[in-house]
């Protein structure tokens, strides 16, 4: 006997009963109240007269169903997946789609292999896609390059369920062997892309690929022009970057584009989580700024379980799994709180207290940087050229830099930090292979007026990068970043100030979420006493070694612009 279908008969009693449930129908666009029957970890049916083993009242409030981020850096909360799960899960989240190309450029496959194990049997579903940019592009230096071959073994094994985010938007326009091959290496999976700026017949070679979802529009005009050519836009709104508010005149516009429309976290902190939330704090933004409230709850449920063709959730509708969140009230106002979670049909949160089975613990990989060699202050000088200089322009709230043009101070023949312009040194430093490799440029719009701030939390390689004001605060930061083996670091006049190690692959404590937050907390309390006037400090940070975003950016080769071809001067004549 089919029990399921017995369970929607009503023939036996069902393994739990949600009832007087007000439930948000995103497939109708209504609500409806009525009880909901879960048998066997699966949605049995939706009507009243149901008898259960457990019986939940939900007392008229709103039943939505788990929300889905479908593009989030699980190793930017520097937290493992379990307690990355523990977070998610007291904000009603269910389902996260995690690219793990961090992780897979600082310890290759053995990266990805332990982000899969530690993430089985947690109160939440993570699936991971195949990191497809290790390295990101020619300009960075991973730990080790992943090619066609690497990705073909993670599909063949499991360990990945989509194609992660293709950076590198320039190789696969001019139709690069390497790129092409590995989009066709996955398959029949869903593409997802990264195409910052991407418009006209490059937008049109870039899709040729197949690759139809972005997640990097920062401007109204570009996401209508990428929707009107058929990709799916990943909304971001995250710790730092923030675009949500930017672009959802798209869908107060026609409600309708919330069928292709998803609002996701892409990098994310934990600090961010615990504080202000996840899928939840997205949900207030998007009704708060008036947007109808079954397009605002698509954008976080049906639509992304539709685009990565999860079709087993994102609606609450019989036999899909009996994933969902209740609110403490009975209408979705920009209030939305969630109270109780289920998983599975398993009750999972409730008032913020998250039930976790015994999970299994996994060993971490903790490979730490074996740097020995380490620039010395004079090696960092930079000699002055007539002419004006190259300085990468930090846009505060935006991933995006500019590529500024300024007269260096100069002192005794050198290029250097200018704290009355806020301009500070920054060195990016190879760390996986010790080649003593390392780039010098500088940086406009930290705010740090004195010493240096470091990290080996630097995108997408994850090289050393440290900024400061003055040569010998910068040398100490590489120091203490090698001495630890990777974290954070801020530095004062030849002291360490403070630091946070991050022992798994220089990205990830295994502390918890708490704990994790308060180191984090403390490192932005010491970055601003040096003069640092940003959210996020460590965060953005990193951003400014990702070569795949416009413009000026900083690896260990140098100064690096995607949008002109390549390496780039500090000066210019």
């Amino acid at each position: 006997m089919n029990k399921l279908a017995a369970a929607a008969r009503g023939d036996i009693p069902a393994d739990l009963v949600i009832r007087n449930a007000k439930i948000a129908n995103v497939c109708s666009g209504e609500y409806e109240l009525s009880d909901v029957a879960v048998y066997s970890g699966k949605i049995a049916g939706i009507a009243k007269g149901y008898e259960g083993r457990i019986t939940f009242d939900a007392e008229g409030r709103v039943l939505i169903p788990s929300m889905i981020d479908g593009h989030v850096h699980i190793e930017d909360t520097m937290m493992t997946p379990d307690n990355f799960a523990v977070l998610a899960a007291k904000h009603g989240t269910g389902t996260v789609l995690a690219d793990p190309h961090e992780i897979a450029n600082t310890l290759g496959m053995a990266g990805l292999e332990y982000m899969f194990r530690a993430s089985q049997g947690l109160p939440i579903d993570i699936f991971y896609g195949a990191p497809s940019c290790v390295p990101a592009s020619d300009l960075e230096s991973p730990y080790q390059e992943l090619d066609m071959s690497n990705l073909h073994d993670m599909f063949s094994r499991g360990l990945v369920q989509h194609l992660g985010e293709m950076m590198n938007f320039p190789a696969v326009i001019a139709g690069d062997p390497d790129a092409w091959g590995k989009i066709l290496a996955a398959g029949n999976v869903p593409l997802t892309g990264h195409a910052p700026g991407v418009s006209g017949k490059p937008l049109n070679a870039y899709m040729s690929s197949g690759i139809d979802s972005d997640h990097e529009c920062t401007t109204l005009a570009e996401a209508q022009e990428k929707l009107a050519r058929g990709m799916r836009l990943m909304i971001r709104e995250g710790a730092s970057f923030r675009d949500l508010r930017t672009l959802l005149p798209l869908i107060k516009a026609n409600p309708l584009n919330a069928a292709r429309c998803m609002a996701v976290s892409d990098d994310i902190t934990a600090r961010y989580l615990l504080e202000t939330g996840h899928m939840d704090e997205k949900m207030r933004i998007m009704l708060g700024e008036g947007i109808d409230q079954f397009a605002a709850l698509r954008m976080v449920t049906l639509t992304p379980a539709e685009y990565f063709r999860l079709y087993d959730r994102g609606a609450i509708t019989p036999g899909k799994l009996a994933d969902f969140a209740l609110l403490d009230a009975d209408v979705m106002d920009e209030g939305f709180r969630v109270r109780e979670v289920w998983k599975k049909g398993r009750l999972v949160m409730s008032e913020g207290d998250v039930f976790t089975r015994d999970v299994q613990e996994h060993a971490a990989p903790l490979i730490r940087s074996k740097v020995t060699r380490i620039p010395r202050e004079a090696d960092i000088r930079v000699k002055a050229e007539d002419g004006l200089m190259n300085v990468i322009g930090v846009t505060e709230g935006t991933v995006i830099t500019r590529t500024l043009r300024l007269r260096p101070r100069v002192i005794d023949g050198f290029a250097v930090q200018d704290a009355g312009q806020d301009i500070a040194k920054i060195v990016v430093l190879e760390r996986h292979n010790d080649t003593g490799r390392f780039g010098v440029g500088f940086v406009k719009g930290l705010g740090i007026r004195q010493g240096a701030a470091g990290s080996s939390v630097a995108h997408d390689a994850h090289n050393f990068v440290v900024a400061g004001m003055d040569d010998i605060s910068i040398i100490t930061a590489l120091h203490e970043l090698a001495d630890m083996g990777g974290g954070l670091t801020c530095t004062l006049d030849g002291e360490v100030k403070a630091s946070f190690a991050l022992p798994i692959g220089g990205l990830m404590s295994t502390l918890n979420a708490e704990e994790v937050c308060a180191n984090l907390a403390h490192m932005e309390d010491t970055a601003q006493a040096l003069g640092v006037n940003i959210p996020h400090p460590f965060m953005v940070l990193s951003f400014l070694c990702l070569s795949v975003i416009p413009e000026l950016r900083i690896t260990d080769l140098g100064y690096v612009d995607i949008t002109k071809g390549g390496k780039q001067n500090i000066f210019v004549r």
